[in-house]
């Protein structure tokens, strides 16, 4: 839990996310890509941000929320007993990818609804703060969770 927290704090600041958007802040701004471009430019900058955010979210959700695999304990079952007692094998082996994909993408945009929704509830940090939080804090978090980590392996 502890590389996750730092992970998605992380990956909330390399997108650029409110309360981490501190080189695109809207409000500030008089010059940048919100006043110099329009229309299609203009869309391809927030198209990109939003890849990004969705291609983080889909980082936490292969390396810390388990992938493909599903988070209801009755799913897996479930398909093996419906598959050995019914014999319909060959259904559930094109089935099982499509659920895998399906298992991937709901945990992936659970993560980009909750990025999202800090946009909205977290007040703007300023670049000391954040300096302060990468350097002073997250950092020796992320080393001593690695020493944990590497103790008890």
């Amino acid at each position: 839990p502890i590389g996750f927290i730092v992970f998605w704090i992380s990956s909330l600041a390399e997108c650029e996310r409110l309360p981490f958007d501190l080189p695109e802040a809207e409000e500030e701004l008089v010059a940048g890509y919100q006043t110099e471009y329009s229309g299609i430019k203009f869309a391809l900058f927030y198209v990109g941000s939003y890849l990004n955010l969705l291609i983080s979210s889909l980082f936490v959700t292969i390396l810390y929320l388990g992938g493909w695999k599903s988070s209801i304990p009755f799913v897996e079952n479930f398909i093996q007993n419906i598959s050995i007692n019914y014999g319909i094998n060959e259904s559930f082996i094109v089935l099982k990818p499509v659920l895998d994909i399906f298992t991937t993408l709901s945990k992936s945009y659970l993560f980009l609804f909750i990025s999202i929704l800090t946009r909205r509830t977290l007040p703007r940090v300023r670049i000391d703060q954040l300096l302060d939080l990468g350097w002073k804090f997250l950092l020796p978090i992320a080393l001593g969770n690695l020493l944990l980590t590497a103790s008890f392996q």
